[in-house]
């Protein structure tokens, strides 16, 4: 099953707003999706883009490919999928101390005792 980042049209006639969902590839543009990531109106002026950065990012380190329009739009929000597929991506933040997650759970698993006792 590919997945796919991609915009799914809402909206009337001549006045489309967009979801930025996480669809299966063979499922239709405005058809079944398995998240929503954010929304996309390009008829405003500037245009409105909400992304929930946190939901892109782990969908973009499951695999999900986003399309070449998803893709520019994640650029202004910071998200290059690129980067965020590597193992250390840490998302950019106002506090830069913290590990990342995975290195976290890897320094506590290290530092755990191991358990000596037979198994019966």
């Amino acid at each position: 099953m590919s997945v796919k980042i991609r915009l799914r049209r809402m909206g009337a006639k001549h006045q489309p707003s967009y979801r930025i969902v996480i669809a299966d590839s063979r499922s239709p543009r405005d058809g079944r999706y398995i998240d929503q990531v954010g929304f996309y109106n390009p008829l405003t002026n500037p245009a409105i883009i909400n992304v929930n950065k946190d939901k892109a990012i782990d969908w973009l380190r499951r695999g999900a490919e986003p399309t070449d329009t998803v893709a520019k739009l994640f650029t202004k929000f910071d998200i290059d999928p690129a980067v965020v597929r590597k193992p250390d991506y840490v998302a950019s933040s106002t506090d830069t101390s913290t590990p990342s997650t995975a290195a976290a759970k890897r320094a506590v698993k290290a530092a755990s005792p191991k358990d000596a006792s037979p198994k019966e």
